[in-house]
This record gives structure tokens, sequence and C-alpha cells, in this order.
């Protein structure tokens, strides 16, 4: 039990040698080939759907419980189905963007493919098992949000992501899917003014896999995968990434005007700060060199700029949105 390791791998993606790898335990290694530094976007959604529940005095936990556990599970199988597949279809291979950022564990000899699925197997079942037990305790809608995971779960990696799809998908997944879903797990109710208050938190996640896919913009042209950002351009995809950071304090903004959120969902206007220190790197193209006081997180540029940004917004309209119910539920 190394639980250092599993601290370090749930705050990044760690580098690590064969030598190192053999003498983990079975925890680190999962953690590690699932990528789960990036969990706490998905989590975070699931913390979304659950106060947005309690705001209407429909919180329930363990339904609550469960969706964390599914979406979770989920988000880390469909992680092990992209590097498989990619993998398989001879993507990650000749030093490609994904085996420079974090150990694939296919590439790098960690895992053979046996293991792999056996991850899936695995990590899929625990997801599936957290969403049927919701399919039997609410019913239902609940058939149709886990059949559409599903969906997006085995085909994001292909064809999704290869025909300008994958971007859309994940903001789709993160919003409705993760939060207005959720809510309507746990409430037990569907409400078209939750959907659009998962609109600020989708749009920044959708920015970090926009920045990763800037990131690797070269190499998936190469290899013709049409990302969004290979449809539209380097440029273009970067002024895109910027107009959806500044779409998410317009539309709490906006919510907040027509009195959805009290005003103290204003309190996301404190991440202008990290908005402000990130902007300057959208500006440029990426260097081709890791500039001298950036984090050690290379060749990660764009996608962590953006993952910096939506940490800080995402923190602080997670606090918003627990004053708000709070409010509501206590005060006004």
């Amino acid at each position: 039990m190394n639980i250092s390791m599993w601290r370090k791998a749930l705050q990044i993606i760690p580098h690590v040698t064969k030598d190192e790898w053999d003498h983990l335990d079975i925890i680190s290694k999962w953690l590690i080939s699932t990528r789960a530094a990036v969990f706490v976007m998905t989590f975070l959604s699931a913390c979304i759907a659950g106060i947005l529940a309690f705001q209407q005095g429909k919180f329930n936990f363990l339904y609550w419980l469960l969706v964390s556990i599914g979406l979770v599970f989920a988000h880390a199988t469909n992680n092990l189905i992209n590097d498989y597949v990619d993998y398989s279809k001879g993507v990650d291979q000749e030093n490609y963007y994904r085996s420079q950022y974090g150990p694939q564990p296919l590439v790098h000899g960690l895992l053979t493919k046996r293991q792999v699925l056996n991850y899936i197997l695995v990590t899929g079942s625990i997801a599936l098992s957290a969403g049927l037990a919701l399919v039997f305790l609410r019913g239902e809608l609940t058939w149709l949000f886990l059949l559409l995971g599903a969906f997006f779960l085995l085909f994001y990696t292909f064809p999704l992501k290869y025909f300008g799809l994958g971007e859309i998908t994940v903001l789709i997944v993160w919003g409705p899917l993760m939060i207005g879903g959720g809510f309507y797990v746990i409430a037990g109710n569907w409400d078209w003014n939750v959907v659009i208050a998962s609109l600020p938190y989708a749009l920044g996640v959708t920015g970090v896999l926009f920045g990763k896919h800037i990131d690797k913009y070269e190499m998936d042209k190469s290899k013709r995968i049409f990302t969004l950002p290979v449809i539209l351009g380097e440029r273009l995809a970067r002024f895109t990434v910027v107009g959806m950071l500044v779409l998410q304090y317009i539309s709490v903004i906006y919510l907040t005007i027509i009195q959805f959120f009290t005003p103290v969902l204003l309190i996301v206007l404190l991440a202008i700060k990290s908005f402000m220190e990130v902007m300057p790197i959208f500006r440029q193209p990426k260097p081709d060199q890791k500039p001298p006081d950036f984090p050690d997180v290379w060749p990660n540029y764009f996608v962590a700029a953006a993952f910096v940004h939506n940490r800080s917004f995402g923190i602080l309209y997670l606090l918003g949105l627990i004053l708000n119910a709070i409010l509501i539920v206590y005060v006004l």
C-alpha cells in the first residue's frame, strides 16, 4: 500500500519507470492507468447535481453516492478504452502526445493488452453495477441515462473523437447528462433549469479537452484524427477556448439576472484572476520547448492552462451553489 502514490496520482499523472511500476500496489497502478488526476472534474459534476437536488429539498445520499461512483468509474473505464483503442489502431505509437505527458500502460510496457482488458472489465462492471442499482431504485428515465452514458463511453474514442464530435460529446456528457441526469436520478424529476445551470461547468470541462486537442493538433492532423481543433484550425481553436471560458461567466450572470441563482453565485467572478493569468497563453501558438517558468506538466500546455482555470472556476462555482442552496433552503 503506497498512500503517497495514491495522493500523487490523484493530483497529477506521474511518470514512472517499469521498475517503479513493478513495485507499486494494485490501487496505485489503477489510479495511474486511468489518469485519476482528472476525475475531480467528474466528481464535481456529481456534487453539483447533488447540491441542486438539496436546493429543492430532494437530496438522497444513497442515490448521490451511487451516481458519484457510477460517473467516476465510467470516466475511468473510458480512459482505459481510449488508451486500448488508440494503441490498437497504432495512434499512440511513435512518441505520440498521449505517451509524452504520462505513462501509456501499453506503449510503455506496463500492462499487456489482456491486463488492460481486465482493468476495463472490472472498472466498467463497477460503473455498470452502480447504474443498474439506480435503475432498480429510481426507474423510469434512469434507463435512458444509463444507455446514453454507455453509448458515449464506448464510442467516444472511435468514431466520435475522429470526426469532430468528441468535444460536443463532452459538453453533453458533463452538462445535461451528468448534472441534469444526475439531478433526475437523485431528485426524481427532470428540470430544464438544472440543465442550463450545468452549462457553466460543462463549458470549462470542454475547454480543457479543447486545450488538449490543440496541444496535439499537428499529431492528430498527421494521423487524420479530425478533432474540432483540426477542423477549425489551431488559431481559431485557441480563440474558441477563450470564448468558452468567457461564456462560463456570462451564463452565470444570466442565470443570476433571471433569478434562477441568487447573487451569491457571482462569487465565480473571483476566478477572473485565474482567467487573466491563462489568457496570455492562448494568444500565441504553443512554443516548441517548455518555457522556463512553466509547471512540470509538459507537453501539456493549453490543456494545463484550461485545467487551472477550470479548477478555480469549478471550486468557486461549487462554493457558490452550496451557499445558494443554504440561502434558499434555510434563509429565503
